[in-house]
């Protein structure tokens, strides 16, 4: 196996249960605990894995208004409006995109009422020139991470 079929092997098993032992990875992977530890450490520290997080469902806590937010903003106004919306912690997502719209922001709310007076607050700034704001109907597909491919 090479290096770096090891290292998609390793990551595609932490992607199937974050919380699997060192030992139980390692046999998964029919290689040694050192192996595996070595290999971690290293995806760590190149900062391929970044953390290990549980997934959590917002809908099942009351968070259960999508939106996505579409704005347009000053050119030079852009770094200080993702700062905030980074800020904010019901934005899930901060994207610095191109085409019709500079920016999409998703956040997470636990209804309309809330949604809407946390976008008309970032809506007084100046420097914001419009905005599109679309509330998710059903989310087909969210949060998911897909498994590297492996060459055999």
């Amino acid at each position: 196996m090479t290096y770096e079929n090891l290292d998609a092997k390793l990551i595609n098993a932490l992607l199937g249960d974050g919380r699997a032992s060192l030992r139980s990875l390692a046999e998964e992977l029919d290689v040694s605990v050192t192996t595996v530890s070595n290999h971690l450490r290293d995806l760590e520290d190149e900062g391929v894995i970044e953390g290990y997080t549980p997934r959590v469902n917002y809908d099942a806590l009351g968070y259960d208004v999508t939106a996505i937010i579409q704005l347009k903003v000053e050119g030079s106004a852009l770094p200080e409006i993702t700062e905030r919306l980074r800020e904010q912690k019901q934005m899930i997502s901060v994207y610095e995109v191109t085409g019709d719209y500079d920016i999409i922001a998703i956040g997470k709310f636990t209804d309309t009422d809330g949604m809407n007076s946390q976008i008309k607050q970032l809506l007084t700034d100046a420097d914001i020139r419009e905005s599109n704001t679309s509330v998710v109907l059903n989310a087909v597909v969210e949060n998911e991470q897909f498994d590297l491919d492996i060459d055999e």
